[in-house]
């Protein structure tokens, strides 16, 4: 497969567009956003690097075919004919998934079980339910579309962080966040009920020019198109760059900012970070430069009921009109009367996003008079 094929980075619903762009400023070629992610044109090392530097996409699909199939005999048939061997390995064990949506072939049990015959027998490769890699095939309108699941592991698992709270929000989601704030690692970020320390050590990493997936594994290092050489390469090239700002989270738990510190440490930006145990009325505005307030408070539904939160928020947004002149802030919300209690000039939310059985929004600022 040298010519280009299709790469789909998938996003958070309601996060497509911030993904796009983000592919875009990293030199990925036309990204186009789509609902559930976003897609490209490239090539195997592209699909490497879009899993190692790109901080929003929860995992990248290569699209490695398309057939038309309008019966279970044809689909046999058609699987059988399929080069596996370009793109697969026969020692390497994966497992099929199989989705099906106005087609033909509407039962994904039958299709998978021909799909996985045909490479079982024409290519070897064990198949096993547990497997790290996935095949995944669509078939929609009686079109096949193949792709294989290059991540593994889902992409927010950036591999160094240990301990979670308990609400928490995906380092792919909150990178987004980060992004939609205009974040682009020129200046401190602060989070003020900071929890596992997500939003704060995404903000430092990206100061510090950290790629996100620099400690772990991926799915394609086991298939046939893996080039070892190159993919060394391609990670020695990325040097970490210096900051000099520093960032900040604080939480009245002193759990959380204790599992923050340790995150941090092992994520090497424990020198960048720091976490104190302090309730939203103590917070105080760091020295330096301002910059960027981004906090995922309770928000009733999950954790608490809401009406207790709104003197929370209210004290949230007294402190930082008090305080963080200059700084701007962002507040992740599923409820907009919440947001509005901090007394905040908010502008208007950013798009619905899908979150823990949720929709939550991105409630901005301009700086702080």
């Amino acid at each position: 497969m040298a010519d280009p094929f299709e790469i789909f980075l998938q996003a958070p619903p309601g996060l497509e567009a911030t993904l796009a762009d983000e592919a875009r400023a990293a030199g990925f070629p036309l990204p186009e956003a789509r609902p559930g992610g976003v897609a490209f044109m490239g090539t195997w090392p592209d699909v490497w690097r879009a899993n190692l530097e790109l901080r929003g996409a929860g995992r990248v699909l290569a699209r490695i075919g398309r057939f038309r199939a309008f019966h279970l005999a044809q689909l046999d048939k058609r699987a059988r004919k399929f080069p596996w061997a370009e793109v697969l390995r026969p020692d390497v064990p994966l497992r099929v998934e199989v989705t099906t949506r106005k087609s033909k072939i509407y039962h994904a049990k039958a299709a998978q079980q021909r799909i996985e015959r045909a490479i079982s027998e024409t290519l070897g490769a064990p198949l096993d339910d547990a497997a790290a890699l996935t095949l995944k095939a669509r078939i929609e309108d009686n079109l096949v579309t193949l792709s294989v699941d290059t991540s593994g592991a889902p992409l927010h698992k950036r591999g160094h962080k240990a301990a979670v709270g308990k609400a928490p929000m995906r380092e792919t989601m909150a990178a987004l966040f980060l992004r939609q704030m205009g974040y682009t690692g020129a200046e401190p970020v602060l989070d003020p009920m900071c929890g596992s320390g997500t939003f704060v050590i995404e903000a430092a990493e990206i100061a510090a020019g950290l790629a996100p997936g620099r400690s772990r594994g991926f799915a394609f290092e086991d298939l046939a198109t893996f080039d070892p050489p190159a993919w060394a390469a391609m990670t020695a090239a990325r040097a970490p760059g210096q900051t000099d700002l520093r960032f900040h989270g604080a939480d009245r738990d002193a759990g959380a900012v204790r599992m923050s510190t340790d995150n941090a440490a092992r994520a090497g930006v424990g020198d960048l970070t720091r976490f104190d145990t302090a309730p939203v009325s103590a917070l105080t505005r760091p020295e330096g430069p301002p910059g960027i307030v981004i906090v995922n408070p309770p928000y009733g539904a999950r954790i608490g009921n809401a009406k207790p939160l709104y003197a929370l928020y209210g004290s949230l947004g007294a402190v930082l009109r008090d305080r963080f002149q200059g700084w701007r802030v962002g507040i992740i919300t599923a409820q907009a009367k919440l947001a509005h209690a901090t007394g905040l000039p908010l502008l208007p939310p950013g798009p619905p996003v899908a979150h823990g059985g949720l929709t939550v929004k991105l409630y901005r600022t301009d700086p702080l008079p």
